[in-house]
Formats: structure tokens, C-alpha cells, sequence
């Protein structure tokens, strides 16, 4: 049963760690939305927990954060096994390789790991990728395991990529460092994704639309993807629902175009190269993998020099 909780609530209490409004820093809200859960049955026994497996892993993350995490979630996975997984489902389901099961955590089931008062199963370990600044989270998961592995998803401070950040912190654990590797699959197709700007500066969707009619005269097989939902003028365009059909859709293998996004890591982990504009975001610690990055802190390239870089990367 869902409890109404939404993925933006959860990752702000639990993933963030604490909500700053007005320079106040104040404990994440969900703890307190969940605290007023009622209690249920569903304390196990710690040889219970063993049937069901050795531990769980928690990423509250979108889609980049869970790709910038898979040489993590694997090193994970060979050390210890597969474990159960709580967090974006659809995001999760994805990477369902590494794991026993996926869960999403803004079901009641999952009360116990964000609320005291709900009991939930003791597991030998539990793994968090994600952020806890005032460690609130972390202290919470101290009654349900044995032991607690924290990997603080990115850096602040330290212009290191996400990646190297968490296989450095695992190592520290004792868990050999594993990076994921990603086959490139080569092709002549340039997909353009642009995007409605939100929260970080973006490139504007026109543009992305001059681009598409620029390599068209260059006889580029160019492509426009678009987000369920944008409006792009009655140009043609592809839009899909699930991650699974663009993964499908990915295959075909070429260049990915777009701003800085979740769409850009799930290309370049599907085997595209991606060309990725940055504006607020650091490069260096946000970078897809294996990537192309187009600097625009400054200020964007005109769209010729954006359409010059595409047809010199085919």
C-alpha cells in the first residue's frame, strides 16, 4: 500500500540528510511524517533474516546517481552477493542484475528504515550510497544490522569524479574496488535531448532544435528525443515511458546530445557517447562515463561550433 510519500520527500529527508531553508538547518521532515506510522508485525529474527539473505542496499537516488553508482553497487555485489535493494524503483529495476529484489521506498513496508517506531527485520548489513550530512539516516539503520556501510554519494569541496569518490570510500571498507565496464557500441546516429529547465540551468530546447536542422543539411542521421510531454513546435521526435523501451532504443549505439541529466549517464551506460552540456554542475565530478563535455559556465558555443563538435566526434 502506498503511503502518499513522494520519491522528492524521501530523497530530500534521507538522501540530503537535512533541509536547509533560510540558512536554518532542521531534521528531515519524513522522520517525523513517519514516526506517526502505526506500529506492525514485521520484526524478524536474526536467523529469519539470514534465510532471506545477508543485508540490503539503499541508493535513494535518480537515474545519474544510480549509473554514477554502478561500479559501487557491483564492487558490492562481488564482495558480499546479491542483495535486496530499497529505493527509486523504476530506477532500480534497471540494474536488477546485482540485486535479490528491488523495492521502492515510499512503500509502508520500508517504514522501518526511515522511522524508529516501525520495527523491521535485523540484517547483518546494510549499504547507503546517498547523503546524511548530520549522519540522521545512519544513526537510524544502527538498530537494524550488524553492520553499516555509508558512501557518501559525491563530493563537496574536492573536484573528483563521482566514481573515483565512492571506490575510494569502499576501499576504506575493505571492499576491492571494482570499476563496471561498458562496452561502446559504434554508429553514425546523433540523438538530441533536449530538455524543460529545471532547478539547474539548462540549454534551451530551441536550440537543440537548430542543431537538428543544422546536421540535417551535413546528411547526419540526427534524431530528437524528447521528455513525455514536451512540445517541440511539430518536429519529429521520439518520447518514451519506461527505461527498459529506451534502452531498447539506445542499442542501436551513435552520439547522445543533451544537457547535464540523468538521460545523459543512462546513455553513456547503454554504450553511447555522450556530448554533455554543463552550465551549474562541475564536469569533473559530474561527468558521464567516458563522455564528452562542452564547458558553458561562460557562456554556451553558437550552435554552429555545437554542430561542428557532434560531426567531428562521428
Amino acid at each position: 500500500m502506498n503511503m502518499g510519500i513522494s520519491q522528492e520527500e524521501i530523497r530530500r529527508a534521507a538522501c540530503r540528510g537535512y533541509v536547509k531553508e533560510n540558512n536554518a538547518v532542521s531534521p528531515p521532515p519524513l522522520r517525523l511524517v513517519l514516526a506517526a506510522v502505526p506500529a506492525y508485525n514485521c520484526t524478524m529474527s536474526r536467523d529469519q533474516s539470514q534465510e532471506r539473505g545477508a543485508g540490503l542496499l539503499v541508493h535513494l537516488g535518480g537515474l545519474g546517481d544510480v549509473c554514477l553508482s554502478e561500479s559501487t553497487i557491483l564492487s558490492v555485489e562481488l564482495q558480499f552477493g546479491r542483495l535486496r535493494a530499497v529505493g527509486n524503483k523504476p530506477v532500480l529495476d534497471v540494474f536488477r542484475e546485482y540485486f535479490t529484489g528491488v523495492d521502492s521506498a515510499d512503500r509502508r513496508s520500508q517504514a522501518y528504515l526511515f522511522s524508529d517506531s516501525a520495527p523491521g527485520p535485523f540484517l547483518q548489513r546494510v549499504i547507503y550510497i546517498g547523503k546524511d550530512r548530520l549522519g540522521f539516516f545512519r544513526k537510524g539503520l544502527e538498530r537494524l544490522a550488524d553492520e553499516i556501510f555509508f558512501i557518501d554519494m559525491y563530493p563537496e569541496g574536492r573536484a573528483v569524479p563521482v566514481e573515483d569518490y565512492q571506490l575510494e570510500q569502499i576501499s576504506r571498507y575493505g571492499i576491492k574496488p571494482v570499476r563496471k565496464k561498458t562496452e561502446r557500441k559504434t554508429g553514425r546516429l546523433v540523438i538530441l535531448y533536449p530538455e524543460r529547465p529545471y532547478k539547474k540551468k539548462k540549454w534551451p530546447v530551441a536550440r537543440f532544435c537548430e542543431v537538428w536542422e543544422h546536421l540535417r543539411t551535413q546528411d547526419v542521421e540526427v534524431l530528437l528525443m524528447r521528455q513525455p510531454g514536451l512540445d517541440l513546435s511539430g518536429l519529429p521526435s521520439f518520447s518514451f515511458e519506461r527505461l527498459s523501451d529506451i534502452a531498447a532504443f539506445f542499442s542501436q549505439g551513435g552520439i547522445f546530445v543533451s544537457n547535464d541529466s540523468g538521460m545523459a549517464h543512462f546513455a553513456a551506460r547503454c554504450g553511447l557517447l555522450p556530448i554533455t552540456l554543463f552550465f551549474d554542475a562541475d564536469p569533473v565530478v559530474w561527468r558521464p562515463r567516458g563522455g564528452k563535455i562542452i564547458d558553458c559556465a561562460g557562456g554556451p558555443p553558437p550552435v554552429e561550433e555545437i554542430a561542428r563538435l557532434i560531426a567531428a566526434a562521428l
